[in-house]
């Protein structure tokens, strides 16, 4: 079966596809600098939650391997400066945020030991950016896995399930495997798969650019589906269960994701269909004890009102363009499936909250 690598670190280099040209074009291009990785990240070049993470990291890793520093101070500096600044790139995403927090501890400690001299704090900050990729595509794996036996649980003894997804949330939005496709991808390696229906994600159009292409590269059977399509879908198709992703998941469950999830999950419910969020422990913010407190980035108008450069919506018409919405814990129905586990959303402060942050 073939897989999609979208992220390549090779050798201290750093490579990405560059997803604004999918699905017609598949062009790598190499980030040299933190700069380059805010650029890419923000101009969606790269996005989903996990892949900004990592892209922001390992553009730190290029740009501290390419300098020779003399004071440790000057370092520490440095690396929290740019580390700050990558977080600027896309503000809903909380993975970033929490790779930033965990790094800095890291870099802390190894700034306060003075057995650990300024090479070597390159050298092992470095390490760390390469084992938050690795990690990630193991715990997408058992994320995966989880989330896969859930919904045969769910399907009470089907042997082959049709499932809804929204976005993109593959190897093209993870270091590989993905989040809620890679559940898809686990149940079609299995051969428990029927079929899997993508809605386009208007107006970025991420569904129909994006995850019909990792569809079609490992052959599985699909169908691109209108956003306005979804409750005709449920209503005439048996639908097993909606697996999205998350950009980021407040402490009581409610959850940031791609606009359009929420409609998702309210339609879901109509229908009694198990709704299922996929995210690693990294999406979760203990910080925020309810959806209502998570920002939510606006997008530009032409992302709304053109495709591939061509304006579809009348000069002048103004635009209301928010890149998520914020789903209730209460409609996600089928549960939280992390690399852990999978969980209601009630139950996430209880078992996964480690900084008694509530």
């Amino acid at each position: 079966m073939k897989q999609l690598q979208s992220i390549k670190w090779e050798d201290g280099k750093l490579t990405i596809i560059d997803q604004l040209l999918l699905p017609l074009e598949t062009n790598y291009i190499q980030i040299t600098s933190v700069e380059e990785g805010w650029d890419t990240i923000h101009k969606m070049q790269v996005r989903g939650a996990p892949a900004i993470a990592i892209v922001g990291c390992l553009s730190l890793a290029v740009e501290l391997s390419k300098k020779e520093y003399q004071d440790k101070e000057e370092l520490f500096g440095t690396i929290c400066t740019k580390l700050d600044y990558l977080v600027t790139a896309r503000p809903t995403a909380v993975n970033m945020k929490n790779a930033v927090v965990e790094l800095k501890k890291y870099v802390l400690k190894l700034h306060t030991d003075s057995k650990v001299s300024t090479q070597d704090m390159v050298t092992r900050t470095c390490g760390w950016c390469e084992r938050f990729l690795e990690n990630d595509i193991d715990n997408n794996k058992k994320l995966s896995d989880f989330g896969a036996k859930s919904v045969l649980a769910a399907a009470d003894g089907v042997d082959k399930v049709c499932l809804l997804t929204h976005c993109n949330t593959g190897s093209l939005a993870t270091a590989g495997y993905g989040t809620a496709l890679g559940v898809v991808r686990s149940l079609h390696s299995a051969g428990k798969l029927e079929h899997i229906y993508c809605t386009e994600t208007r107006p970025y159009n991420q569904g129909s650019r994006l995850t019909t292409y990792e569809i079609m590269c490992e052959i599985m059977p699909g169908t691109l589906v209108c956003d306005s399509t979804v409750a005709a879908l449920m209503a005439h198709k048996k639908i097993h269960a909606v697996l999205v992703g998350a950009d980021r998941v407040a402490a009581n469950g409610d959850t940031a994701n791609k606009i359009g999830t929420y409609q998702l999950a309210v339609v879901a419910k109509h229908f009694s269909v198990p709704f299922y969020v996929c995210a690693p422990t990294t999406s979760i913010d203990f910080t925020l004890p309810a959806g209502c407190h998570i920002p939510i980035e606006e997008r530009p108008n032409d992302e709304m009102t053109c495709v591939a450069g061509k304006r579809l919506a009348c000069p002048g018409i103004s635009c209301w363009n928010p890149a998520f919405d914020v789903t209730p814990a209460d409609l996600i129905t089928g549960g939280v499936v992390t690399e852990v586990g999978v969980f209601k959303p009630s139950e996430l402060i209880q078992k996964l909250n480690t900084n008694d942050t509530f």
